[in-house]
């Protein structure tokens, strides 16, 4: 599955969970196990050898996971590594994720879930190093080269792009969506952009960063995803949580502008102007106007698209019930402004048809 040899460091203070782990991956030649058996052992694995991905149990002699977690997550060498927690409290898992956790997965765990779980996080990790690598290349030639750095750079905004679809795309084929809706959330968020008057930078930052804002749905359980019918109160309370992790997913150096603005996207399209949405429940202009223009977008195009448990509505249709919540969804201005070019953002549309 990778070329080059992934570690796993799994801490567990039972030495069944140990075993049963790690038979989990045993027809995986290049995904090498690392254990410990409390946060202790943990830390002192991790000096010898850096893991790529951290399968935490929360209850543990010594040091907990909690703890584990803030050790990490403070240190810029470690904050990076992906960290699954093991938990079989709902709270547990919810204060993890407040704590740094990547994921998380029920006990007693599904071994497949287990490794799908650890799988998709080995991905994440290993296109923030991409991007991390890429930016770290193109930032030393800078120094070199005027006309082959602009070529470079070229390149590396379109390659950079087609990456970020790509990534956000590992969600959409989870939650039976396409790479078109990827796009036209992309297109339809730089004209908005535009048409409010940000600046020519920023729009090519909306335009890069807003495919990302589902990438937490990585995190939710195919059950409760690709769940046909209505979901239950704590099947929505678990899928609010893509917006959390979504962010956890993105969080980097502050240089990477794209990855901050995703990050930005990914924890806050789901605020509403009246301040009743989630996961914090900020409003007005406490909402990022990055977010406010991808509400906007994500809501007209998630209503004019078909979906797992309910067909397309009309655009008219969808216009009309958007229009209820003017004032307390959407930014009223910015959603004015959406309206009077609605023919703008229906072009865009018929362009990258599923």
């Amino acid at each position: 599955m990778f070329e080059e040899v992934s570690k796993i460091l799994v801490v567990d203070d039972e030495p069944i969970n140990l075993e049963l782990i790690s038979a989990v991956f045993v027809d995986s030649p290049n995904i090498k196990i690392l254990t410990a058996s409390d946060g202790v052992e943990a830390l002192e694995v991790i000096k010898e050898e850096t893991p790529d991905v951290i399968v935490l149990d929360i209850r543990m002699p010594r040091m907990n996971g909690i703890e584990v977690l803030s050790v990490l997550k403070s240190d810029s060498n470690t904050s990076h590594i992906p960290v699954v927690v093991l938990s079989g409290d709902e709270k547990e898992r919810k204060n993890a994720l407040k704590h740094g956790a990547n994921d998380f997965i029920s006990k007693p765990f599904d071994a497949e879930e287990l490794k799908l779980r650890v799988i998709n996080n080995l991905h994440v990790k290993k296109y923030q190093d991409l991007i991390r690598n890429l930016n770290e290349i193109l930032h030393k030639e800078v120094t070199k080269k005027t006309k082959e750095l602009r070529e470079a750079l070229e390149l590396a905004r379109e390659a950079e792009y087609e990456m970020v679809i790509k990534f956000g795309m590992i969600s959409e084929f989870r939650d039976e969506e396409t790479g078109q809706h990827t796009r036209r959330i992309s297109y339809y968020s730089k004209l908005l952009a535009q048409l409010v008057g940000l600046s020519e930078s920023e729009q090519q930052i909306i335009f890069y960063a807003s495919p990302l804002h589902d990438v937490g749905k990585v995190g939710i359980p195919d059950s409760i995803l690709k769940k046909p019918g209505p979901l239950t109160y704590e099947e929505f309370e678990v899928i609010k949580l893509h917006t959390i992790i979504g962010g956890k997913i993105l969080e980097t150096d502050p240089r990477f502008v794209t990855l901050q603005a995703g990050k930005i996207i990914a924890e806050q399209h789901h605020e509403k102007w009246d301040g009743s949405g989630y996961p914090y429940g900020l409003k007005k202009e406490e909402i990022h106007i990055y977010a406010r223009i991808v509400a906007i977008c994500d809501v007209f195009d998630a209503m004019t698209s078909d979906r797992v448990y309910r067909p397309a509505f009309t655009v008219e249709q969808t216009i009309e019930i958007m229009k209820k919540n003017r004032d307390t969804h959407f930014d009223p201005k910015l959603f004015d402004i959406f309206i009077q070019n609605l023919d703008k953002f229906l072009r865009i549309k018929e362009t990258f048809k599923d």
